[in-house]
């Protein structure tokens, strides 16, 4: 009977090359011999090879959809070599497996990125603004210069894995040659080992200092924005490359403003007398004081636009600041005053002018 293949790998029969990826990785870590000891795990690992094989070769899989079977091919051992035509990378998956270094030995990694959550002002955020943050980071030890031996003849070829980093095997089975790699135990898979190591970072090649840096904060910088300064991270071990700093701002509540994108919204009061016949008020802007316009019979929550007077875009343009006026009643009243409201309320008939206000 012929075998299931997506079966095997628990796959729907529409899957994608990358679904069969997936699953491939995940059954043949869970079964590669080297990893699961039980009875069986040969055969497993075996069979999972088998059907990737297959489904990850579009002309194999295309017979196989249609006949069931890949006639005149049939699978002789599970060495993962046999596939390098299948459109996966096999040693790049064993290389997870085993630590690295299948191929050839990896040299030094890269540093860590780092992340620095930096509050800022409403008015940093609209103008743009430089601030200075220290960043506590592993540096690359001043003493060696990275390497992490007292000297550049103290970092030798390993004679373990003569260089290469990784250790190979290959073992006869009754399914054909399996051949396994394992990372070299002397050198930790880098190929070189030091001798004598460095006094000052005890052989790692890196130092934990606090640096000063000055952050550029763009004008209309929003909430959550992630700045990307590069090589700002931490060191990477034995003279790599640092990693990447970033920085995530995170805008403070406003005492007066509140802001709706490049815009932002003020409430201010008015007396109801101006609301009625009209006038100038003062309004609060971010660069100082503005003066504002009321025209007569203005309403309270009606909203004025006060144009460029809110936060520069990030690519171009100006915001608004949107006034919006709310008419105060006064809670106590003179008796001249009460008299004159009286005065008015009987010329403009039973409803009283503050209830005309608010209609």
């Amino acid at each position: 009977m012929a075998k299931d293949y997506y079966k095997i790998l628990g796959v729907n029969k529409d899957a994608t090359k990358e679904e069969i990826k997936t699953a491939y990785k995940r059954l043949a870590k869970k079964h590669h011999p080297d990893l699961n000891k039980e009875t069986g795990a040969a055969d497993k690992f075996k069979e999972i090879n088998e059907a990737a094989s297959v489904l990850a070769d579009d002309e194999k899989r295309r017979r196989y959809d249609q006949t069931g079977t890949v006639e005149g091919e049939p699978f002789s051992g599970f060495d993962f070599r046999d596939f390098m035509g299948a459109g996966f990378d096999f040693e790049g998956i064993f290389d997870e497996f085993f630590g690295g270094g299948f191929r050839r030995r990896r040299g030094p990694q890269r540093g860590n990125d780092l992340r620095y959550d930096l509050d800022i002002t409403l008015e940093e955020a609209a103008t743009g603004a430089t601030k200075a943050i220290n960043v506590p980071r592993l540096e690359q030890c001043p003493k060696c210069n990275g390497l992490g031996a007292e000297s550049e003849s103290d970092i030798v070829t390993c004679e373990k894995c003569n260089g290469h980093g990784v250790v190979r095997r290959e073992q006869r089975t009754p399914f054909g040659i399996f051949a396994s790699t394992s990372t070299c135990s002397k050198c930790k898979g880098q190929g070189r080992y030091i001798k004598n190591e460095c006094a000052e970072c005890d052989g790692t090649g890196l130092v934990r200092k606090s640096r000063k840096i000055e952050v550029e904060i763009p004008a209309g910088a929003e909430e959550g924005m992630h700045l990307r300064l590069r090589g700002e991270g931490e060191a990477g071990g034995k003279g790599a490359p640092y990693g990447d700093l970033f920085v995530v701002l995170h805008e403070r509540p406003h005492d007066t403003f509140q802001r709706e994108g490049s815009d932002i919204v003020v409430k201010v009061p008015i007396d109801f007398a101006t609301a009625a016949l009209g006038g100038e008020i003062e309004v609060p802007t971010l660069t100082g004081k503005a003066t504002l316009k009321i025209p007569a019979g203005t309403q309270s929550s009606t909203i004025f636009r006060m144009r460029d007077k809110g936060i520069a875009g990030l690519h171009g343009g100006h915001g608004s600041e949107k006034v919006e006026v709310v008419v105060k009643v006064p809670e106590k009243l003179t008796k001249k005053q009460r008299e004159l409201l009286e005065e008015f309320q009987k010329e403009s008939g039973k409803k009283s002018f503050i209830g005309k206000m608010f209609e």
